[in-house]
């Protein structure tokens, strides 16, 4: 743990502001964190950009490909991937720690915390909007195993729209950080 800290790995450095010690030796107290070196942040930001966004885009790729073999479930499915991964590249670039988590609500939360240039790729002011958002969360579960699972064309238009908004927006950011801004 000390030498997290002493090295300014953020996950880290979070767990001992915000944790709760369950267990703690008296003679071995926590490091006070360092910072961690500007270049070593870039280069691992670096690395979760190429690997992350990446596998979002070809998750998105495959989600286009399945809409067209008409393939709406799996489509769907492979829509949510690209979300989450868009999500998972936005945190790990810009604080090089990503919950592990598949839920889309929960990530997109976090995300817009820290980038809120992503705000609008969501609307939430229409019932169509906040139904599309609703399926493709219950897409990582439903549309692969449940027979009730529905998601039309259009509504698959509107969800591709926007993870395709998403990906834009989070290439962005990203540029932006990797540039040193």
């Amino acid at each position: 743990m000390n030498d997290q800290l002493a090295r300014g790995r953020p996950f880290f450095v979070d767990i001992v502001r915000d944790g709760v010690a369950l267990y703690q030796l008296d003679n071995h107290p926590f490091d006070t964190p360092k910072p961690l070196d500007p270049v070593v942040a870039r280069e691992e930001a670096r690395t979760h950009f190429d690997q992350w966004f990446a596998s979002a885009s070809e998750f998105l790729g495959l989600a286009k490909f399945a809409i067209s073999q008409e393939w709406n479930n799996r489509a769907a499915f492979n829509l949510h991937q690209a979300a989450e991964h868009f999500y998972h590249t936005t945190l790990l670039v810009l604080t090089l720690y990503s919950p592990k988590s598949h839920k889309l609500n929960f990530l997109r939360e976090q995300a817009e915390d820290v980038a809120r240039d992503l705000i609008p790729v969501w609307p939430r002011d229409t019932k169509f909007a906040r139904r599309c958002f609703e399926l493709l969360q219950q897409a990582y579960v439903n549309a692969r195993y449940s027979p009730h699972y529905k998601i039309t064309r259009e509504e698959l238009d509107w969800i591709v729209e926007r993870v395709e908004l998403l990906q834009v927006e989070v290439k962005v950011l990203a540029e932006r950080r990797l540039s040193g801004g």
